[in-house]
């Protein structure tokens, strides 16, 4: 029987003095010095604990540990081998990046590719203790090398990242710092075996009316002895057990097992995830030799392409049922994703399905995420939508990067096989797009290859052999084929980028995408995550230490700019940090409304972006402490079943009402129009009958919709408990509204209820609950408190809270106190 022997733990770097990498200035102190290290984990996480280095992730410390990257590091431990078995492994299932490996002197294998895992034969060279010595070359050493090689190509960033297999996010992007690092960064074992194992199990699943039908391809590698052995393989699923021989000399066998009466894997909103667990076993006569066990959910997805009379459609259906995709972009939850746990992962991805997210893009840029968060995305009724590793670069097709590249993809194309909740298969992020748009053809090294074959040939044939069951698409944006530009909004799918770097927010109102897979708005991220990563004794808008904590081209200025055309300047940091979340949160609703009303047409959103991986001003809902920040309760809210938006349309205000769920809503809508002290100026109700899966839009009567004074009325729909708000007045008029907040706190189990209530409108209040206590939390984002009634924010926190705490400055703010400075 094949067994482990883990090697994560205590490892010791030292600085390679023979590398291939001049030994930077800053790293001579260190040489011939042991550093202590932890694997899984990075070099900057271990010189960081070693006291060695200042927070890469504080102030500007980024730049003064660039040094770490431009070095050649050696990781090593000691180990034990448990000698007697035919082969003994090394396993690495992640190495960060280009490396040799030796066990006891003696060289057993080398890497070049972070996104792919090693498995060394050291039977030869191994004894009763062990010294195993990895050697890793600068990433920037490799890619600049091949750079030059290979020739320079046009791309969105100067780093060199397309010219190495590693994390591209790493060299820094426009919500990332520059930090790309080594290590050994998932786990590391030796595994001893005889006679034959499993080497890989790829299994497929289809359904036939309540038959599920379970395909498994397995892959088995064998010794020397084994070679002539007949082998037994076992698949068991749901109380079957499905038996086939392997015949000496064979290395791979595939089973099919049907399963009846099946219960089908859904996503969330359109059912439960059910799983199978499936255990695979390895015989030779009446010795196990191994075992792997996995799950899988029997589903079918496709996407509907067919050409309609509007373009080409996006529709993600599962079990044949269409659902309107309601979705966020995931980059790597950490700039150094070997600190990244499961429970991590699995937080995030919770937090996403409990804002009614029902799909995760993992963007192009990061890396293939880890077991764990697959597993997550199963239990937790998440499809995922899995890019092959490409973004915004021009990208080699000559070796050695194309070998990389199609062993890389062959890999986790089986590794991910299992998982129902990998639904779809996206060659690469923008490259398509920018090949246009950016007119790389006429840019230094524009003639020479850039990646299309990859995204049209060579991945696409890649999944027909390995994984037909899945849909792929070329890139996003792309729009189906060269015919129109790929980024047509009437064809397939679209990224809308303009409204943030060019014009306002509201644009997104202008037009209705097929499928919207990248759109968002920058906010500051939660006040004591930006507290805790710049030391300044004052935050100031216009601080260096503030500015270096915001990553995209003229990203302040943009802000600035966007900013002024909504609500007056201020250079008071605590207004500027609420007015930015208060803008991203009224962008990206407007945007998320809108298309969800033009269902039909639009068939899915992708909001950019879930999380972030540094303390920085980004387009996420969720910064990198963990702490949500406004927008992620207007996703909530925006992403529920049922909701209500009142949309400008030809000449009239229109209400839409949209029903995301099995059952037809039939209701009655109630409008109101009311000046801002509550009293009622005209009213309107309207009998509903709201199919399922669809969208009603009612025509708002003159009465009811035109104000007799813009600036002193607000138009208010409620349908059962849904509400829309409509503010006839600009949001910058906000200081004219009468009385101030009335905040009741009260002490609970577990925090305080913070009470809001105010005789006039009170429009977008917000409790900041990280200025009570660093671990707070609240239940809701901006919330507008109609005149006399109350709304309860309940803040909750590890340890009781002393309820004067709440009574500190922006801890409780209207959108009037974000713009009047009185």
């Amino acid at each position: 029987m094949r067994t482990t022997m883990d090697l994560a733990g205590r490892w010791t770097w030292t600085v390679d003095t023979d590398g291939r990498s001049p030994v930077p200035d800053l790293a001579v102190p260190l040489v011939g010095r042991a550093i202590e290290a932890q694997v899984p984990g990075a070099i900057h996480l271990d010189l960081l604990a070693a006291d060695l280095i200042p927070d890469p992730l504080v102030d500007q410390n980024e730049n003064e540990v660039s040094w770490v990257s431009r070095c050649d590091w050696r990781l090593g431990r000691t180990f034990a081998a448990a000698l007697g078995a035919e082969r003994i492994d090394l396993v690495l299932d992640g190495v960060d990046t280009v490396a040799s490996v030796a066990v006891n002197g003696r060289t057993v294998g080398s890497t070049r590719n972070m996104h792919r895992s090693f498995r060394f034969d050291i039977t030869a060279v191994t004894a009763e203790t062990n010294t195993v010595d990895v050697r890793f070359t600068s990433a920037y050493t490799e890619a600049e090398h091949w750079e030059r090689v290979l020739g320079a190509r046009p791309s969105a960033y100067p780093q060199p990242f397309a010219f190495i297999r590693k994390m591209a996010s790493s060299f820094g992007w426009d919500w990332g710092p520059t930090l790309p690092g080594c290590g050994l960064w998932r786990e590391v074992r030796v595994e001893t075996w005889s006679t034959a194992r499993i080497a890989a199990v790829r299994p497929l699943v289809d359904v036939y009316e309540e038959t599920g039908i379970l395909t498994a391809h397995i892959d088995l590698e064998r010794t020397g002895s084994g070679a002539t052995l007949p082998l037994h393989l076992e698949v068991e699923i749901a109380g079957q057990a499905v038996h086939a021989e392997v015949p000496p000399g064979e290395d791979s066998a595939t089973v099919v097992v049907a399963v009846p009466d099946v219960r089908r894997w859904y996503p969330r909103g359109l059912g439960e995830p059910h799983l199978y667990p499936v255990a695979v076993s390895l015989w030779s006569g009446k010795e196990q030799l191994d075992e792997h066990c996995t799950r899988v959910g029997f589903r079918t997805v496709a996407v509907d392409r067919a050409p309609d009379a509007q373009g080409t459609p996006f529709v993600v259906t599962v079990n044949g049922r269409p659902l309107f995709v309601k979705g966020v972009n995931w980059i790597p939850e950490s700039v150094f994703p070997g600190a990244v746990t499961a429970d991590r992962v699995r937080t995030r991805l919770v937090q996403a399905a409990e804002a009614n997210v029902n799909l995760v893009r993992v963007w192009g840029g990061g890396v293939h995420e880890s077991d764990a968060f697959y597993d997550a995305c199963d239990e937790l009724g998440l499809l995922v939508w899995q890019d092959f590793l490409f973004a915004c670069a021009a990208y080699p097709e000559e070796e050695p990067i194309r070998s990389e590249v199609l062993a890389e993809a062959r890999e986790n194309v089986v590794r991910l096989s299992s998982h129902p909740s990998l639904a779809i298969w996206n060659g690469n992020n923008e490259n398509l797009w920018m090949r246009l748009d950016k007119d790389w053809a006429a840019q230094p090294g524009g003639e020479l290859t850039w990646g299309e074959r990859y995204y049209l040939e060579w991945l696409p044939e890649l999944l027909r052999q390995l994984d037909p069951t899945r849909p792929y698409t070329e890139g996003s944006p792309w729009s189906g084929s060269w015919a129109h530009d790929p980024n047509d909004t009437d064809h397939q799918t679209f990224h809308s980028w303009d409204a943030w770097n060019e014009d306002d927010y509201t644009v997104y109102r202008d037009s209705s995408p097929r499928f919207v897979s990248e759109f968002g708005w920058q906010g500051a991220a939660a006040w004591r995550t930006l507290r805790d990563s710049i030391t300044d004794p004052e935050l100031r808008v216009d601080a260096d230490n503030v500015r270096h904590h915001q990553k995209a081209i003229d990203g302040h200025a943009k802000l600035a700019r966007n900013l002024a055309r909504h609500l007056p300047p201020t250079s008071d940091f605590d207004r500027w940090h609420l007015q930015t979340q208060w803008m991203q949160v009224e962008a990206v609703r407007t945007g998320v409304l809108h298309w969800r009303a033009s269902w039909p047409r639009t068939t899915g959103i992708i909001v950019w972006q879930l999380n972030d991986l540094w303390p920085v001003t980004s387009w996420s809902a969720i910064d990198s402490a963990g702490r949500c920040k406004p927008l992620y309760f207007a996703l909530r809210d925006s992403y529920a079943p049922r909701v209500l938006t009142i949309e400008p349309g030809d000449g009239a205000l229109e209400l839409c009402v949209v029903n995301d769920d099995e059952e037809a809503w039939d209701t009655t809508a109630y409008l109101a129009r009311r000046g801002l002290d509550g009293v009622t100026a005209a009213q309107w109700s309207h009998p509903l009958s709201v199919p399922p899966r669809s969208v009603t839009r009612v025509v708002l009567p003159s009465a009811v919709a035109e104000p007799s004074d813009p600036g002193a009325e607000f138009l208010v729909a409620t349908v059962d408990e849904e509400r829309a708000l409509w503010h006839f007045a600009p949001p910058g008029e906000a200081r004219r509204h009468g009385t101030p907040l009335e905040a009741t706190v009260t002490a609970v189990t577990g925090g305080l209820d913070i009470g809001v209530r105010s005789d006039h409108l009170a429009r977008d209040v917000l409790v900041q609950p990280d200025r009570i206590h660093p671990a707070a939390t609240v239940d809701r984002g901006f919330t507008t408190v109609l005149p006399g009634e109350t709304e309860i924010f309940r803040v909750r926190a590890p340890e009781p809270l002393d309820p004067a705490s709440a009574q500190a400055a922006f801890v409780v703010a209207s959108l009037r106190d974000t713009i009047d400075p009185d």
